[in-house]
């Protein structure tokens, strides 16, 4: 069985060059692009009317080709898909953002996302989604978002949740998988019909670097709809960064010299004290000092000998804890150059 993950899908095609149709056949057979995305539903479960409910379909190019995004399109107008990015290169990690339309549709909804994929083959995946639209609870904001801050920060939000429809409606515990978020009500506001909640959620300064994609299950004690979810969203911007994130050699020769160059950025001045990389083909010239901006210099040469690359550097600095950021260096090393 040919594994797409250790090969270059255009060699292959390009080797069977007179088999190709029905060998793409036989590619999107094998499910090759499926295998990019590590998960392929997502139930919303119940959520209020008009709030805030997205989920990102993460997905990574495992391939040594680009991989390119034709469509994207929906089964169900109560999802809205949208894609990231529609080429990615090796290593490249995108998604597939499916918002779930709360404000123009109600009660049990479902859709499938189909993404075609033209490019290095033509192929096909389903996502699918599924939630329930309740009329009698909303939030106001539609969610929880803190917006991008530094790391090592903390903030804090305040919601409304209003419920109609029962006075003696009561939130009885909120919930969530994720420890950085801390969680206030105060006492309820009852009128006729309707009752509200001030509720306030604090992002601790420990939360991890990058996208906040969380949410919150606030249990009542409704026995038909004991549940209801809400959208917690935001970015911890890293201390420190590496552009670009991506690095391509192209396809050069076995005694090349390529240079290329990265930009080092954090928040406080540093240094950067190691560059670690596992191939000995490439060198760095690093920058001395402390500053928030560095200019580093990686140099590839050539040893002969001929191979796909597919390199990490991780970029090690003086800032707390050591740290660091990594970037992918790719290509193809053969007897042809550009």
């Amino acid at each position: 069985m040919v594994r797409f993950e250790r090969r270059g899908l255009f060699l292959i095609l390009l080797a069977f060059g007179i088999l190709l149709p029905a060998f793409s056949q036989q590619v999107s057979a094998q499910n090759w692009a499926e295998k990019m995305f590590k998960v392929k539903s997502h139930d919303f479960r119940s959520v209020g009317r008009g709030t805030k409910s997205v989920f990102h379909f993460d997905f990574s190019n495992l391939y040594e080709e680009d991989v390119h995004i034709a469509a994207v399109r929906t089964s169900c107008g109560c999802t809205t898909p949208t894609v990231s990015q529609k080429t990615l290169k090796t290593h490249e990690t995108a998604s597939v953002k499916a918002t779930f339309n709360t404000s123009s549709f109600v009660g049990q909804k479902s859709a499938t996302i189909t993404v075609v994929f033209d490019r290095p083959a033509y192929a096909e995946v389903q996502l699918k989604v599924s939630g329930y639209i309740r009329t009698d609870i909303t939030f106001d904001p539609p969610e929880i978002n803190y917006g991008e801050l530094a790391a090592g920060t903390s903030r804090e939000q305040t919601v409304t949740i209003t419920h109609r429809g029962n006075s003696d409606w009561e939130i009885t515990d909120v919930r969530s998988h994720c420890r950085h978020l801390e969680v206030r009500l105060d006492p309820p506001q009852r009128s006729q019909g309707q009752v509200q909640y001030r509720m306030s959620v604090k992002l601790d300064e420990s939360m991890e670097e990058g996208d906040i994609r969380e949410r919150l299950t606030l249990i009542s004690n409704d026995s038909q709809f004991p549940t209801t979810e809400m959208a917690i969203a935001g970015r911890v911007r890293p201390s420190v960064s590496v552009s670009p994130a991506s690095v391509s050699l192209g396809n050069t020769s076995p005694t090349s010299e390529i240079s290329r160059r990265l930009v080092v950025r954090g928040d406080e001045p540093f240094e950067i004290m190691d560059v670690q990389c596992a191939d000995q083909r490439f060198q760095f010239k690093v920058p001395t000092g402390r500053k928030k901006v560095h200019l580093m210099s990686v140099e590839f040469k050539g040893d002969g000998s001929a191979d796909r690359i597919s390199q990490q550097i991780r970029i090690v600095t003086s800032l707390p804890g050591e740290k660091s950021a990594s970037c992918i260096v790719t290509g193809t090393v053969s007897g042809v150059s550009n």
